[in-house]
């Protein structure tokens, strides 16, 4: 009897030690995986565009929530717990605040870096601030994917470590044309006549530039070429030579304090063009919030619009999580912002590594479906050169009855587009 009680004890003991083994085994294996992988992030949350950089904010967290936790929608990393080639480790996001100014970006940029220890970079929004942000993170050799800025020039520098998704102003200065081009061609009435105002920041003159490259290859006439000073407090002057042009077509690529500025300037001096597209600010909450009625009939650019979830289920389920955790649809601009921690969670999957170079190896590879964005992209391949996403195009939303609609291209819109621009004394 005591023989066999000696033996189970003895066999006791032995199974706690090797389990013990096992236990320091895992342990040893669980501190060679991260826990976390940080992220860095650099909006304008203060100034005069504050309320644009929250809203792009709002998009990066989504992105990381859908990323680290478990949800039943079919899109990429729903389906499980953070990274899975690296145990499951987890995404964290810190946000730095630019103030939309290029130095400070540069400047945050360099904290996130140097002292935050991230492993790449998303975010921006205003290409005059993703340009100095880009130089610290090529010089510091950090992985950058963009998804929300969008002047042609910031994948024209020959970069290494720097990608972007969203397509740039050249694709959708292109589009806005093409779309005027189908509208004259529809309703079989002259649209020729362009005025076009911009901000004379990096992205605003930009714009400019490539709607005249196109607007001559199209046969149209720039009938006014006006720029203004960002943040400006008036625009009398500038809509008196609108005006006076007589355009059939007005473009405004502005940020929100100028766009809704314009809109109160053109209704007090009853300027009524036949076709009126703005940029970026157009699709912004507090747009319509601010102007109500007087925000309908515009042409907006964007990479989202809630109609596409016609087409794509799993946009209606994304729209729920974001409308319980912020209390509104998803906007324009949260969409395009959702669209970077994707790709580069998708890349650093792949590399299996937090190594930079091994990152940026894989984002050269990176050849994702059309499945995997809430955008009517056709999926995300980057060119060897630029690193532009090659399968990326625009929507033109319009405001109709103060909501977003797709109506453009054709083929994507559940709704027609309303020709001509109402003239405001009838709204």
């Amino acid at each position: 009897m005591k023989r066999v009680t000696r033996f189970l004890w003895v066999a006791f003991l032995a199974i706690v030690l090797i389990g013990s083994l096992y236990a320091g085994g895992g342990k040893e294996e669980a501190k060679g995986a991260p826990k976390t992988i940080k992220l860095g992030a650099i909006y304008p949350l203060t100034g005069g565009i504050a309320v644009t950089g929250a809203d792009c904010k709002s998009g990066v967290e989504m992105a990381i929530d859908i990323i680290n936790n478990k949800y039943d929608i079919d899109f990429p990393f729903a389906r499980t717990e953070g990274i899975p080639n690296l145990g499951g480790a987890k995404l964290e996001v810190v946000f730095a605040d630019s103030r939309g100014d290029a130095t400070q970006g540069m400047a945050e940029a360099e904290r996130l870096i140097t002292q935050d220890k991230i492993v790449a970079m998303v975010g921006g929004y205003q290409s005059a601030v993703v340009k100095t942000i880009s130089v610290a993170t090529e010089r510091l050799r950090i992985p950058y994917v963009l998804s929300d800025a969008t002047s042609p020039t910031l994948t024209e520098r020959g970069f290494k470590y720097f990608f972007r998704v969203i397509p740039h102003d050249g694709i959708q200065a292109k589009n806005a044309l093409d779309m005027i081009r189908d509208i004259e061609k529809k309703e079989n009435v002259p649209l020729k006549k362009i005025a076009l105002i911009w901000e004379n920041t990096e992205w605003g003159s930009n714009v400019a530039v490539q709607v005249r490259k196109y607007a001559q290859d199209y046969g149209m006439t720039i009938v006014a070429d006006i720029g203004y000073p960002n943040r400006t407090t008036d625009l009398t002057a500038e809509v008196m030579r609108i005006k006076a042009s007589q355009p059939d077509v007005l473009i405004h690529p502005g940020y929100i304090s100028d766009a809704i500025l314009f809109v109160k300037t053109l209704k007090s001096m009853d300027v009524v063009p036949k076709v009126f597209v703005g940029m970026a600010a157009y699709v912004e909450p507090n747009f319509l919030q601010t102007l109500g009625n007087d925000g309908n009939y515009i042409f907006t650019r964007a990479v989202y619009g809630l109609d596409l979830a016609k087409a794509k289920p799993f946009i209606a389920k994304i729209n729920e999580l974001y409308k319980q955790k912020y209390g509104r649809d998803m906007s324009a601009n949260a969409a395009r912002s959702f669209t970077a921690p994707f790709v580069m969670a998708d890349a650093i999957n792949r590399a299996k590594s937090l190594d930079p170079d091994a990152i940026q190896k894989a984002l050269m590879e990176t050849n994702l479906p059309a499945s995997a964005f809430i955008s009517p992209y056709e999926g995300c391949k980057f060119d060897p050169v630029t690193h532009d996403n090659i399968y990326a195009r625009s929507l033109y939303l319009q405001i109709q009855n103060q909501q977003y609609r797709v109506v453009w291209p054709f083929d994507l819109a559940p709704v027609p587009y309303q020709f001509p621009f109402k003239p405001w004394k009838e709204r």
